[in-house]
């Protein structure tokens, strides 16, 4: 079987990263770092993670407004990260991977 025709055949696991669009850029590169590192601890002994990581393990990060973040809690499975330079206020939310993701997920832009 070729590498192509198994990649078809896993599932799509996706980590989502999610910053607030208020934030400046050099915090939000900061925080997607910081992100993807918190989720990948705090779930590390989970399914999910081991299946994400035997790859490709995809990455969306995308930015959002505050009622978005304030509506994204919602989802479980996610950890919040704050910046203390920024009096700790929220400035992303990085949620374990999974395959199906809410529909409003989407339609979040991906930040360029």
């Amino acid at each position: 079987m070729k590498k192509n025709e198994n990649l078809k055949e896993k599932r799509k696991m996706k980590m989502y990263i999610l910053i607030k669009e208020s934030i400046p850029n050099g915090f939000a590169m900061l925080a997607s770092a910081h992100a993807s590192l918190a989720c990948y601890l705090k779930f590390k002994d989970t399914p999910e993670i081991a299946e994400w990581l035997s790859g490709p393990f995809f990455k969306a990060i995308c930015k959002i407004n505050d009622s978005e973040f304030e509506k994204a809690k919602e989802t479980p499975d996610h950890i919040i990260l704050t910046e203390s330079a920024l009096d700790n206020q929220e400035v992303a939310i990085a949620f374990k991977p999974r395959e199906e993701w809410p529909k409003s997920f989407k339609f979040f832009r991906l930040y360029k």
